[in-house]
């Protein structure tokens, strides 16, 4: 895989930029110490844990420190009304930057696509050992505010913190967050705009990481711990002399884990003379059409030994492999012998893909050895013949390889975004397609959204990438009767919604419909728009995510108005839908659109426009930058929220 989804870092500052030296760095960081430490803090991600989150603020504020003079880039050190000595100081500027730069970057996850960044993994400094240091517990205000924080992304906490915290300007906010590497400064603004203006509870001694409450450590865990390691020891000493003696044992497993026991059960899933290997013409006479019946490819699946290192590391990866697991998948070792699926080489690594009958594990190490090797979990409990059509082989260069089910007869690559231009066909060897564009590993403007398109068994399968092992299945119609996007009208539903599919990477995606629920003629002879509804379906169940969007006659691509997590509309069990938008017409008078679905007998809207409309469209004139909640009610008098 390549790099993680974040931004490149920004350009080298100019060299008209004001210059700040070692020391004029350091006095800034001293004098303002406790405030950048709080910075870091509200901005890192807050499943690190109150107390390990404090710590790693201060490592951050304490790595700030250029190693010499450098170019500061012109960015603001603080709103010019207040802010005392921060006002305008380059020096406050820069070690801000360097300590919100590294704060999120520690927010991004770990995955193998790239080597770790320093403010990923866990500070080794400061450590207190056999206490637990704390912030200070807030009241119930900043429970709240901490709890609404962890639900918004990184750059949108920092977005919301450089508002509240310091004070400055939109403008300055989106210049701050662009040279922090932030990839998309405006829609973390945006993000942030949703969560109420609370800022001076940011203040607040709760998020004081530079006070903190001593605590002792669980003392009897720290016996037991105890107790395990001079066990641990003594195990190691005798499982190092047994090693060396001669025999069949554990033997060298590369980037492993050593075994912690020999078990009879956990030995049989980790032999590779144990592992399933399915017929080639087995798919064509078994009931089922799924993974279980993918053959054993590729040149490397007589290779025994690179086979027990990626059943070894499956069970107990080691320190140094880079791990990836889909959201919601469990990452332990293989309950029974594993199926293989594909052994071989691959660019420059060898790669073992394997299938437990609930995940699908993908192990990848270098020709040259196993440092840097990596490991990949996908879930794929229930994926029938419209799921199991290609797993992700490899990516690399800005493409992706794919290993395509045994039915498959041909593959080929399209651009979502323009449907009315022919498929490209790939070339497939030994189920291996040739590498296509991959949108997944992409930064920047979207003006393309290459998909994977199969052919074979029961019909046509339309395929993307979203930075996971296997591919979404796209879809579109009503849900509940939905289809594989392969048809003429299919393709035209999707393309001016493809780059919507950004916001659903690496979330465990399963399968993505769109949906046009509803066309409106615009006020003032504006002509007419489409409402679509996206839906993410994920492998775990929950976590679905809905975004409604909107666009207008002439428009190339649709805006997202409204989005939420784990709701049930554009949904099979309950597909209504209503969602609203301010659109400003030709004239310059703005309105307030919304539109339902079918079986919304009416829409009303109350807070800053106050309207109702039977039907399931709206349109009424209000004010640029109001703000209203919509509701629907259905034929058999249900209500249902709007959307977002």
């Amino acid at each position: 895989m390549q790099s993680q989804d974040v931004a490149p870092r920004p350009a080298p500052p100019s060299p008209a930029d004001p210059v700040v030296d070692v020391e004029q760095a350091e006095a800034a960081l001293v004098e303002h110490y406790p405030r950048l430490v709080r910075l870091a803090y509200l901005v890192l991600p807050p499943g690190l844990g109150r107390g390990r989150r404090a710590l790693t603020a201060h490592a951050l504020a304490q790595r700030a420190l250029p190693r010499g003079r450098t170019a500061a880039p012109a960015i603001p050190a603080q709103a010019q009304t207040g802010g005392g000595a921060r006002a305008g100081d380059p020096g406050y500027a820069f070690v801000r930057l360097r300590v919100l730069r590294t704060a999120l970057e520690a927010s991004l996850p770990l995955t193998f696509r790239a080597r770790p960044r320093r403010a990923q993994l866990p500070a080794l400094l400061p450590r207190v050992w056999g206490l637990r240091l704390l912030p200070r517990s807030g009241g119930a205000d900043e429970l709240a505010l901490e709890q609404r924080l962890s639900a918004l992304s990184a750059p949108a906490r920092a977005a919301y913190v450089l508002r509240g915290l310091e004070r400055l300007a939109d403008p300055d906010v989106l210049r701050v967050l662009e040279a922090a590497g932030v990839e998309y400064p405006e829609d973390a603004l945006e993000e942030a705009d949703e969560e109420p203006a609370r800022y001076a509870l940011l203040e607040s001694p709760g998020f004081d990481a530079c006070s903190l409450q001593a605590r002792p450590t669980g003392l009897m865990r720290r016996r037991q711990h105890l107790k395990a390691a001079l066990a641990a020891t003594a195990a190691v000493l005798v499982c190092g002399a047994l090693l060396g003696l001669p025999g069949d044992g554990w033997g060298r497993d590369g980037a492993a884990a050593p075994p912690y026991a020999r078990n009879p059960s956990a030995e049989a899933a980790l032999d590779p003379g144990k592992l399933l290997k399915v017929a080639p013409a087995a798919w064509q006479s078994s009931a089922r059409t799924d993974f279980s019946v993918w053959p054993a490819r590729g040149e490397l699946t007589g290779d025994r030994a690179l086979l027990r290192r990626a059943l070894a590391v499956w069970a107990r990866p080691g320190e140094r492999v880079h791990v990836s697991v889909t959201p919601g998948t469990p990452s332990g070792g293989p309950p029974g012998p594993a199926q293989l699926l594909y052994a071989g080489d691959v660019g420059n690594a060898r790669v073992v893909i394997l299938y437990d009958g609930q995940r699908i594990a993908r192990y990848a190490e270098p020709r040259d050895g196993t440092a840097g090797a990596a490991i990949d979990f996908a879930r794929v409990d229930g994926a029938g013949e419209a799921e199991a059509g290609a797993v992700v082989l490899d990516r690399a260069d800005g493409n992706v390889r794919y290993l395509t089910a045994p039915w498959v007869t041909k593959a080929a690559e399209r651009d979502l975004m323009k449907p009315g231009a022919g498929a490209v066909e790939l070339t497939v060897t030994d189920g291996v397609t040739s590498p296509l564009a991959s949108p997944a590993t992409r930064a920047g403007a979207c003006t393309s959204w290459n998909v994977l398109e199969l052919s074979g068994g029961a019909g046509g399968r339309l395929a993307t990438d979203l930075g996971e092992l296997v591919p979404a299945r796209l879809t579109a119609g009503r849900p509940g009767s939905a289809r594989d996007a392969t048809g003429a009208g299919a393709l035209r539903t999707w393309a001016p919604y493809a780059c919507s599919l950004v916001d659903m990477r690496g979330q465990g995606v399963r399968t993505v419909n769109a949906w046009s629920y509803a066309s409106q003629s615009l006020p003032d002879s504006g002509g007419t728009a489409d409402w679509v509804c996206t839906r993410a379906e994920t492998w775990r169940g929950g976590g679905q995510r809905v975004l409604a969007q909107f666009r207008t006659p002439g428009g190339a691509v649709g805006a997202v108005v409204a989005k939420a997590e784990n709701v049930s509309a554009c949904g099979a069990k309950a597909p209504p839908v209503v969602a609203g938008v301010l659109w400003k017409s030709a004239a310059g008078v703005w309105y307030l659109l919304a539109a339902g679905s079918e079986g919304v007998a009416s829409v009303e809207a109350s807070g800053g426009v106050t309207a109702s409309e039977e039907g399931a469209l709206l349109a009424v004139e209000a004010e640029q930058g109001v703000q209203a909640r919509l509701k629907g009610v259905l034929r058999d008098g249900r209500v249902i929220s709007g959307l977002g």
